[in-house]
This record gives C-alpha cells, sequence and structure tokens, in this order.
C-alpha cells in the first residue's frame, strides 16, 4: 500500500490523514505541479498561486534557471558538512553582505528555516550575558522554543511555556511603552517590519526609529525579522532600505531559496558578527551546496529580471484596483505583500469561496485577505483574481444594486483563471 502512489487529490487527502501529524489540519487540495503563478491538483484543476507558499515561491513554480542550478548542483556535489567550505556557500554569503549593505566586519550564519534564523539571532544576543528580549504584539517569529517565546499569539504560544528568560510584548506604535520597555538589562528588540500574520500591519517609521534609538541607548541588539519581508518582497532587497534603519540583526529564510529551504542570519559589524566563535552555534544542512545554488539563482533571477521593478509596478496596480472594488476598506502593506482589508468579516469564507474558483489566498484574520504572490506575477494575472473579488463580496452583500453592477463577473472570473 504505501509503496502505491496515489492518483486522485481524495485518495491523497485519506491517506494523508492517516499518516501525517495533524498540526496544519486537513489539506485544502492534493497539488501535485507548478509551472510559473499556477499549480494543478491531484484532479486537473488549475489555480492561480496568491501565496506563493505563504512568501517564498519568490519565482513562482518550476522557474527554468532555479531548476538548472539545483539539477546541475544535485549532479556535482549535493551536501557536505559544516567542516569544509563549499565555493557556492562563500558566494552566497558575499552575495547577502552586499545587499544588505552591510559595513565591513559583517558575516553571516547559514541555516535552513526562518525560526532557526531566529534562533540563532536569539541565541547570539545572549553572548551578551544578558537574557531579557522585547519583542511587539501581533509579531509571529516561529514555533521552536526560543522564536515561540517572542511571538505574541497566545494560542500558539501559551501551551509551551513556560520559556527561558524574560520576554516584554509591547504595542505597536508605542513609543513610550517601547522606551519604557528596553532597560540595561535587553539583550534585544526583535521585530518584523510588517507584522505578516497579524493582517499585513507595517510599523510606523518613527516607532522603528525609536527602537533603534533604545537599542542604542541601552547596548541591546536590533534584530530585524525580514523572513517574510526580506528578498524583495517589498521592491527593495530588505524593507528596512527603505525606512532608514540600520540594523545589528537581520533573519532571513522564505524566498531566499525561491522554494529550496535556506535561512540566514546577518550580523553587522565586527563586533556583532565576533559575538559568535567556534562551537557556539551550528547546523547540519546550513548552507550546503543544493541551498546554496538555489539561493544564488533566486537573487540573480530577481536582478536579471527586473523582478524589484515589477514587485513596485504590480503592487501599485493591486492597491489602486482592490481600493476601487466596493466592500474594500484599504490595502495595507508594501510591494507584493498585501493585506486587503475588508469592510465585512468574510475573508476567511472567501479563502474556500476562492479556492473553488482557482485562485489561492490567505486570510490571516476575518478582515484581511493576505496575497504574498510569487515576484514575476503578472497584472493580468491579478486582475482575474481582482474581478472575482468584486464579484464575491457582491454576492455576500446584502445591497442588490451593486450585485446587480458585478453580475457575471464571478463566472468571468472562474473561466478566465481556468484558460
Amino acid at each position: 500500500m504505501s509503496g502505491i502512489v496515489p492518483t486522485d487529490g481524495a485518495g491523497t487527502l485519506s491517506r494523508y490523514g492517516e499518516a501525517v501529524m495533524g498540526t496544519y489540519g486537513v489539506p485544502l487540495r492534493a497539488i501535485v505541479r507548478g509551472d510559473g503563478s499556477y499549480v494543478w491538483d491531484a484532479d486537473g484543476n488549475r489555480y492561480l498561486d496568491l501565496l506563493g507558499g505563504l512568501a517564498t515561491n519568490a519565482l513562482g513554480h518550476a522557474h527554468p534557471a532555479w531548476v538548472r542550478a539545483i539539477q546541475e548542483q544535485a549532479a556535482t556535489l549535493a551536501h557536505m558538512s559544516n567542516f569544509f567550505a563549499t565555493p557556492d556557500q562563500v558566494l552566497l554569503c558575499e552575495r547577502l553582505l552586499e545587499i544588505a549593505d552591510a559595513p565591513p566586519g559583517s558575516k553571516v550564519f547559514l541555516c535552513s528555516t526562518g525560526t532557526e534564523a531566529n534562533e540563532a539571532a536569539l541565541k547570539l544576543a545572549r553572548k551578551s550575558g544578558k537574557t531579557k528580549v522585547v519583542a511587539l504584539e501581533g509579531s509571529f517569529h516561529g514555533r521552536t522554543m526560543g522564536s515561540l517565546a517572542v511571538t505574541y499569539k497566545p494560542a500558539i504560544r501559551e501551551p509551551f511555556g513556560p520559556f527561558a528568560g524574560e520576554v516584554v510584548f509591547v504595542p505597536v506604535g508605542d513609543v513610550s511603552a517601547l522606551e519604557a520597555a528596553v532597560d540595561h538589562d535587553t539583550a534585544a528588540v526583535i521585530l518584523e517590519p510588517i507584522q505578516g500574520e497579524s493582517g499585513v500591519n507595517p510599523l510606523p517609521d518613527a516607532f522603528l526609529a525609536a527602537a533603534r534609538r533604545a537599542c542604542d541607548r541601552s547596548g541591546a541588539l536590533l534584530i530585524l525579522d525580514e523572513v517574510q519581508t526580506g528578498i524583495a518582497r517589498t521592491g527593495v532587497w530588505f524593507a528596512h532600505q527603505a525606512h532608514g534603519i540600520v540594523p545589528d540583526v537581520i533573519t532571513l529564510a522564505k524566498g531566499l531559496g525561491g522554494g529550496f529551504p535556506v535561512g540566514a542570519v546577518v550580523a553587522f559589524g565586527p563586533e556583532v558578527a565576533g559575538m559568535f566563535v567556534k562551537g557556539d552555534h551550528g547546523t547540519t544542512f546550513g548552507g550546503n551546496p543544493l541551498a546554496c545554488a538555489a539561493a544564488l539563482a533566486t537573487l540573480d533571477t530577481i536582478e536579471d529580471e527586473g523582478l524589484m521593478e515589477n514587485v513596485k509596478a504590480v503592487g501599485a496596480h493591486i492597491r489602486e484596483a482592490a481600493l476601487a472594488i466596493p466592500g474594500v476598506s484599504a490595502v495595507r502593506g508594501e510591494g507584493l505583500m498585501l493585506g486587503i482589508a475588508l469592510e465585512r468579516p468574510v475573508a476567511t469564507e472567501a479563502v474556500s469561496a476562492a479556492l473553488d474558483a482557482g485562485f489561492i489566498i490567505n486570510a490571516p484574520n476575518a478582515n484581511t485577505i493576505r496575497l504574498l504572490p510569487a515576484l514575476n506575477v503578472t497584472a493580468a494575472e491579478v486582475d482575474t483574481f481582482l474581478a472575482w473579488l468584486e464579484g464575491y463580496l457582491a454576492t455576500t452583500s446584502d445591497d442588490p444594486m451593486l450585485l446587480a453592477r458585478v453580475a457575471g463577473v464571478t463566472r468571468d472570473a472562474r473561466e478566465g483563471s481556468q484558460r
């Protein structure tokens, strides 16, 4: 039985429930292949993927340059222990320092996931001898014990406490609370430039600047979690670069590998980079040749294909078009990390309805639709979803004039997405 590959979605999902721990609930579909911004399920249905593996599939699915890089590397050298160096490992670290505008003496630690990167950054801060960390309400930094300790959502954090060290959560935008919380016992302040899991909420520039000042005053490290915002997601390499903030540490993953597991910690300046010495930290798979080849191909393609300009252009297009839809109250975020705020709490139901119509989206809360598409998604592709969304919001409204105005748009959007 176990050696027979299921050929239909129902068979895959049934066997999933029997063999896989239920940490993700019941899967929405069984996906078998992808091409560009589209994926197909086991029953042959096509979907426009506007979630991008939660900001991970930076180049979409099966991009030729990304596939070629992995194939060529796999045929040469797939893995080595970190007792040895490989050329692409060095190239990737040098490249990250370059695009991060890191000062001389900065260095990189490579790992495999975002939560690992945040664990390493928090552990780095502990080398100061301090244990207190200041984080933000609404934050999400991962699910391993260290990163979970600084993740705000009580439902996923509290069942696994107590955690090591003091963590103080302050409200986003409350400069006074931040300044009061950060003292000389604080090892680090950790924050996301845009909070994704709380509903795509950018931090105010003044608050980011206050965090930098508080860390300078106290000697704490400023850790910017750019796991979701980094690697051109917002139209620049890293979100903080558009806001004039220089961190002590940035953490990366998701889009860095374009779909291959890659994480990184960039430590700014020799003092911070030198806090870890031999034996302080390690990982088996971090910096392996396949991961580095995938990451380098992703960075090269973003530059070669001008994808940061596409992110800005398509992101602006989505914002303008979505704001014209009745029932949309706001569009938050930057680039192609966007939260479409709805006037009514129907976002969760919209996810299911969109899937039936051929679109993959996400709802971090009942009033927000989150979009994290590939960086090379086109405006024409996104327009099919926006047309569907207008129709969906009309059909769930009690306004008959609105429903009449958009009659047929749901049908047309679905037909367009399936062609």
